[in-house]
């Protein structure tokens, strides 16, 4: 019996915990929030944050706000290497999970690359055919949803704020990169903001990378004509974000109904009320509220009703 039991445990899937959804949704805060409650260690499934560089644009959790989380496949890649694959990122991915779980954690796959999702998690993985409800792994699979109208009102405040940080001085230096040397960090050339401020610069090019930020913004407000090409590039960024939501909510309903089980967290109140003023009843600490009733605490409960499932 020993014997038995010894080798079903050695040939059983390893538990997996999976965060899905779209842009701006929360998948990162919930991640750090879980890890609160459980020994995970974070394995990042995002196309763009997979490479280093452009770490404001690609929008990757910083430092400081992973609490000593562990994340693994997060700026781990050269982007002078080209593109990564689905298929490349299931072989990556499925190391990562072998190691995490070696050491006694527990994996958590988070992003909102969903085609690298589907290449790691499927049984059997085929682009061109629909998912397989046969998964590779046990796997526990929250997807955190927000209206993608309420998504699409919050990418201005989202977009700015990005900009303000320094995700400007990131894509001018970038720029002027790619301007001696084209094909340089060709993995990151489909990340949003890359293509929509290359039409910029190409009308005013930024003399250099570092804290060109501050000195464009007094140019633009002098220049009208300047000022209306950069909101142009901002509308095509918040224009090609809104597609990106919907396709992957889209892809996320494909996966459902194929067969895959997810566990729908709604959490558009919550970031509804962050972005609604104080004297209308919203602000950080209404949304904060809201967040850790509706998101976190049904997620602890999904989580550790899977953790006791053999």
């Amino acid at each position: 019996m020993a014997s038995s039991s010894s080798s079903a445990a050695a040939h059983r899937r390893p538990k997996v915990a999976v965060i899905m959804g779209a842009t701006g949704c929360g998948k990162s805060r919930l991640s750090i929030d879980l890890a609160s409650h459980f020994p995970f260690e974070v394995i990042n499934a995002d196309k763009m944050q997979v490479y280093w560089g452009l770490d404001i644009t690609t929008n990757k959790i910083p430092p400081a706000e992973r609490h000593g989380v562990p994340h693994h496949l997060l700026s781990s890649f050269d982007p002078n290497d080209g593109e990564m694959t689905p298929s490349q990122f299931s072989f990556h991915g499925d190391a990562a999970i072998s190691g995490v779980a070696s050491r006694g954690k527990l994996p958590l796959l988070v992003g909102g690359s969903n085609s690298f999702i589907h290449a790691l998690l499927a049984d059997r993985f085929d682009p061109e055919a629909e998912a397989s409800p046969e998964l590779r792994y046990d796997c526990c699979i929250l997807w955190v949803h927000v209206s993608p109208p309420v998504l699409k009102k919050g990418l201005p405040k989202r977009v700015n704020g990005m900009l303000r940080m320094g995700a400007f001085d990131e894509l001018a230096g970038y720029y002027h990169l790619r301007q001696t040397d084209p094909g340089a960090r060709a993995g990151l050339r489909k990340a949003i903001g890359v293509l929509e401020f290359d039409r910029y610069f190409e009308k005013y090019p930024p003399l250099r990378g570092d804290a060109w930020g501050q000195e464009d913004a007094r140019e633009r407000q002098n220049d009208p004509v300047r000022e209306g090409a950069y909101q142009e590039a901002l509308r095509e960024i918040m224009k090609n974000a809104d597609h990106l939501i919907k396709g992957q909510v889209e892809k996320i309903r494909q996966l459902s109904k194929s067969g895959w089980v997810l566990h729908r967290l709604d959490a558009t109140q919550a970031v509804r009320l962050a972005m609604a003023p104080k004297e209308e009843g919203g602000g950080d600490d209404r949304s904060r509220e809201v967040w850790e009733r509706e998101v976190v605490g049904r997620s602890v409960e999904i989580v550790n009703q899977f953790l006791r499932e053999n």
